[in-house]
């Protein structure tokens, strides 16, 4: 009998920095790139890493590249087909993101990876920007589909101080919700579509968690009011409302492992107390770790810093690269 693991991606942060500055964390307010404390990111990941390690996760490790610091956030690599079913590898497939342009030499190194490992890989239809996990994942029987306007990226004038603003938009566009129905059918899809260029994914403003990805954590200020309505009538009592410093701490972007004895929930260091109970209210241990460079720098935290492959077979897997 095979014996599963949790398995995910995470990319090595030995050249991490803001190249493109693709959102508003990236940038200061005269939109000037933020400069990365590299040594202390480095420290921060291999604290992630060995967590996550340690609570029994095979970390496969996604060798750096000084062209694309982004690789640090294979959150946005793609997305792994039936993620929490425990099957062989020949029976999965992950398909890649489309990932927006200054991240797009990132597929190459995901897709070498993944194929070395023994995953299939599969590509989305390029008209389509999709950008992997971030945007679609399961909940409570479902998958939801987050979206927002795709921006070209620029400055342009204001009526206030700096006289500029930075326009950034999101990330996923809606017009590919057919082609993922086709993938997860008969799984349904809802779509819920963002509102805050801050919380430009979906998984920093939804995460999912506790057994069967029962309950979810929602910011409501970054979605539309449709949407909220929407995860009310999925969700029910099981909807828990983050707080905005919980939100702008990115508690929404967590990591869940749920399929244990006890659940965890992986979660960015500084949330609250309260949320933090709230949780464990839930049957679900919080298990907080300080990846603060990487949201503060690079608008990405815990989740963001894992692309989740989900239960792997031990004998599907080489021994895994490290960084």
């Amino acid at each position: 009998m095979s014996v599963f693991e949790r398995t995910v991606l995470m990319g090595d942060p030995a050249h991490f920095s803001v190249q493109g500055g693709a959102n508003p964390h990236t940038r200061d307010r005269f939109g000037r790139k933020r400069h990365v404390d590299r040594a202390r990111a480095i420290a921060q990941w291999q604290r992630l890493r060995d967590t996550l390690r340690d609570l029994g996760v095979r970390v496969l490790v996604v060798p750096p590249d000084p062209a694309q610091p982004g690789l640090v956030y294979p959150a946005n690599a793609g997305f792994q087909s039936e993620v929490d079913a425990e099957k062989p590898l020949t029976e999965k497939t992950f398909y890649l993101a489309n990932l927006l342009p200054t991240r797009a030499g990132e597929k190459r190194h995901y897709k070498a990876l993944l194929r070395r490992e023994g995953f299939h890989t599969a590509k989305l239809d390029p008209r389509f920007r999709m950008e992997g996990e971030a945007d679609f994942f399961p909940v409570a029987g479902h998958y939801l589909l987050t979206f927002g306007g795709i921006e070209r990226q620029r400055f342009v004038p204001a009526l206030a101080w700096p006289p500029w603003r930075r326009i950034y938009g999101f990330r996923t566009d809606r017009r590919i919700q057919p082609l993922l129905e086709a993938i997860v059918a008969p799984t349904p899809v809802i779509p819920i579509e963002l509102t805050q260029e801050a919380h430009y994914h979906g998984d920093t403003v939804l995460c999912a968690f506790g057994k069967g990805r029962r309950f979810l954590l929602a910011y409501r200020q970054g979605l539309t009011s449709e949407g909220w309505s929407r995860l009310e009538d999925l969700c029910g009592d099981d909807l828990l409302p983050l707080s905005e410093p919980d939100a702008a701490h990115y508690a929404a972007n967590s990591f869940s492992l749920a399929n244990r004895a006890e659940p965890l929930l992986v979660m960015p260091a500084g949330i609250s107390e309260r949320l933090q109970a709230e949780v464990r209210e839930r049957g679900v241990t919080p298990f907080p770790v300080d990846v603060s460079e990487f949201l503060k720098k690079g608008g990405g935290s815990v989740k963001c810093m894992i692309g989740d492959l989900g239960p792997v077979g031990a004998e599907d897997l080489s021994e895994a690269p490290e960084a």
